[in-house]
């Protein structure tokens, strides 16, 4: 059965899949990534991890994959096949996509950015299946996007399109990673609730999730919070929508897990603010922690469409 490899490399776990034609899983597998070895170590432990799948590609269906797809956090230079910078695995200029096809006896490589990558996967086969223009944003550690156009995704004229999170929308706010004040990473995020609430909760240990069962409860405290998160986060989207007009805005991450605790009063919030601009489809994220995988799968896919067209 003809095939590709798909490889979702996160700051502390790996996921990987052989993938069919039709987008099938046809194997899965996850391994930690191994950041504490070093960054040489990150490396060595994916073109392991991509041999062992061509292997299991041979025994299981006869054949060797056909392409691989492998999608990875930071700034990628999608088209040099280069992981341009990734602090959280402490990578410089890696070669990645010669260094996995070297690997994998030559085969076609694509190298994709992760949320790009994800939200190519949602676009095509996920929560935006049919629609000509997206917005995808995973609400995580931070805040990324994808744009969706046409069944690509926009990578920008440097690979930092879809940079949402970091859209000012509190000027006074606090200091982002980035350096600016006000991000809207910094105020909506997982990561960011999960601060407040341990400070308005005195609990140090609470979360995000524990902050959207207090809100179920009714817990003031966690309300406030959750209100201040969702209207930062409506400031940004309204931005972000009206750049970009998307027929949907589709939203994942760990926030949207909050299920109608984050999208009934996110809808409101944003349909609040627009005044000439057309409101968007609001929806979940439909392929949760598999889209990374998907998405470099569909990569792969792409890359052999190409060469046969070509």
């Amino acid at each position: 059965m003809r095939h590709v490899i798909a490889l979702d490399v996160g700051g502390t776990g790996m996921k990987a899949a052989l993938v069919g034609a039709d987008g099938t899983l046809l194997h899965q597998a996850r391994r930690p990534t191994g950041r504490d070895r070093g960054p040489d170590a990150v490396v060595a432990g994916i073109l392991d991890f991509a041999a062992d799948l061509r292997e299991h590609g041979l025994r299981a269906y006869g054949e060797a994959a056909a392409a691989a797809g492998v999608a990875v956090p930071g700034i990628v230079d999608e088209r040099a096949g280069v992981a341009v910078y990734a602090a959280n695995l402490g990578w410089d200029n890696v070669p990645l996509r010669a260094l996995v096809s070297e690997r994998l006896g030559g085969v076609p490589v694509a190298l994709g950015h992760d949320v790009r990558t994800g939200g190519l996967a949602e676009g095509r086969i996920g929560a935006g299946n049919g629609a000509d223009r997206f917005l995808f944003l995973p609400l995580g550690t931070g805040i990324a996007g994808a744009i969706g156009i046409d069944g690509r995704i926009e990578a920008g004229a440097h690979g930092y399109a879809g940079e949402i999170g970091h859209i000012v929308v509190r000027p006074d706010g606090p200091v982002c990673g980035c350096g600016q004040r006000g991000c809207l990473e910094s105020l909506a995020s997982a990561a960011a609730v999960s601060r407040a609430w341990a400070v308005a909760s005195g609990d140090p240990e609470a979360d995000a999730a524990d902050c959207a069962v207090a809100v179920e409860a009714g817990d003031p405290r966690a309300v406030t919070v959750w209100q201040e998160a969702v209207d930062a986060l409506a400031a940004g989207l309204v931005t972000g929508l009206t750049l970009l007009d998307p027929r949907v805005l589709i939203i994942g991450g760990g926030l949207a897990e909050a299920g109608d605790v984050l999208f009934g009063p996110l809808r409101a919030a944003v349909e609040a603010r627009i005044t000439f601009q057309k409101l968007p489809l609001i929806v979940p994220a439909a392929l949760g922690d598999t889209a990374g995988c998907l998405g470099a799968g569909l990569l792969a896919w792409d890359l052999i469409s190409v060469e046969v067209t070509a």
